[in-house]
């Protein structure tokens, strides 16, 4: 059959044709020769689908519920001791070997123990290989709120940034991210969630100065409410007025090159972001910032929000006990669940890890004392967790360039400046 058909290739008229007759034939032998092997290749939708539970891995227990979390070079994890839950220290460390201990020490953690520097109300906590930036709001006790740098491998002191000059009466400084490139770090202060804003710290010269204050990329969403446990988070004030702490500008992340700034506030439905190169020049007129905020993409009830080296977004989502995340690959159009778990509730701390893996804790902070009427809700264990981020998807990359769809959500698209 083969020499048959090669010599009928040979005599057609049409040199395409024959091209393309000799070509199956040939095909058709080697696939004789070398079968094709057993591939168990997903279909399409698998990449969509809610990977609850898959790989979700217990990796600790904290002591308390965490309010930050970063892990150092050595795998050790470094935790916040959220103020909500009173618990006796500030901030604590993890060895591989030992039990949590306070973190740098007890004497910093312990109030009017007679140490030069004392730790009052951290939640923010970040490092860069053993530096841990710490993100004291000084919210216990009416402290000056501060950023302490501490090397965790010589177990000194590194820096102190003082930020009085950067707050109001209503701050309560949250989160932090590192700039990859220029000695800045930026802050987040979600405040009551309507005087919210953002402080950059300059290194340099230890000044720092707020940005976006009551802008609409950093208060809360009034219309955006938490639900668990079958009732609202909410706290009353004394003089019985119903309140909504932290709900303002919480989760914050940089893109991989630093260029931008994701942000949003906590109670809101809009993750926004902005250019680094104008948050660092100070003299740079509250009009221009405010025009050049951009609302990205939807996003979920969260405190914490990281991205991948494929620029996913991930979020910790809290009103569904979840890891959800977007995705250019669809351009940031549709949320997708990366891991949803009866365990996890109140996520945040998203870190990648030493092993590539994304790490999470889950801290309860609805059942907290100040969200029901000072009784503590809360029930050991709170867990950390580690999860396989979303691989590469390169199939999506092979599809042709589709017009850009409508993005869902009251924001501007991507592509154009907007805020208020």
């Amino acid at each position: 059959m083969g020499l048959t058909g090669l010599a009928v290739a040979s005599r057609c008229a049409r040199p395409e044709l024959r091209a393309t007759f000799i070509a199956l034939v040939l095909v058709f032998f080697i696939a004789q020769e070398c079968p094709a092997p057993d591939l168990k290749v997903p279909s399409f939708p698998q990449f969509f689908k809610n990977r609850a539970n898959d790989s979700l891995q217990e990796v600790g227990r904290a002591p308390t519920g965490p309010g930050g979390m970063c892990q150092l070079p050595n795998g050790e994890y470094i935790i916040s001791c959220h103020q909500f839950f009173g618990h006796q220290f500030r901030v604590m460390r993890k060895s591989r070997q030992s039990s949590w201990q306070p973190f740098p020490n007890l004497e910093m953690n312990t109030p009017d123990s007679g140490s030069r520097i004392e730790l009052d109300s951290v939640l923010g906590v970040v490092n860069d290989g053993y530096t841990v930036w710490m993100l004291d709001n000084g919210r216990r006790t009416g402290k000056s709120p501060k950023l302490v740098a501490w090397d965790a491998k010589k177990d000194v002191l590194q820096r102190i940034i003082h930020l009085e000059d950067a707050v109001t009466e209503t701050s309560i400084l949250k989160n932090l991210v590192l700039d990859p490139d220029d000695p800045f770090i930026y802050i987040s202060d979600p405040a009551d969630g309507i005087d919210s804003a953002i402080i950059v710290a300059d290194l340099n010269t230890g000044l720092s100065h707020r940005i976006l204050q009551g802008h609409i990329s950093v208060r809360r969403d009034p219309s955006v409410n938490i639900v668990l446990d079958g009732k609202p988070v909410e706290a009353r004030r004394a003089d019985g007025q119903v309140a909504t702490p932290l709900s303002g500008v919480s989760p914050f992340a940089l893109d991989r090159k630093g260029e931008w700034l994701y942000y949003g506030p906590r109670n809101s439905k809009t993750l926004y972001r902005i250019e680094t190169s104008l948050l660092k020049d100070a003299s740079i007129a509250a009009t221009q910032l405010n025009v050049a905020v951009q609302g990205f993409c939807p996003k979920p009830v969260c405190d914490s929000i990281i991205i991948d080296a494929k620029d996913r977004i991930y979020f910790s989502d809290i009103g569904n006990g979840a890891v959800t995340y977007v995705s250019p690959e669809d351009e940031y159009t549709s949320s997708h669940p990366l891991v949803s778990d009866p365990r996890i509730v109140w996520p945040g701390g998203l870190t990648f890890g030493t092993d590539g893996q994304l790490h999470f804790f889950c801290n309860q902070l609805n059942r907290a004392p100040i969200f029901n009427g000072g009784k503590n809700q809360t029930s050991s264990p709170y867990y950390l967790f580690k999860i396989k981020p979303m691989p590469s998807t390169k199939l999506f990359k092979k599809l042709p360039d589709l017009p850009r769809p409508k993005i869902p959500g009251n924001f501007p698209s991507p592509l154009k400046g907007g805020g208020e």
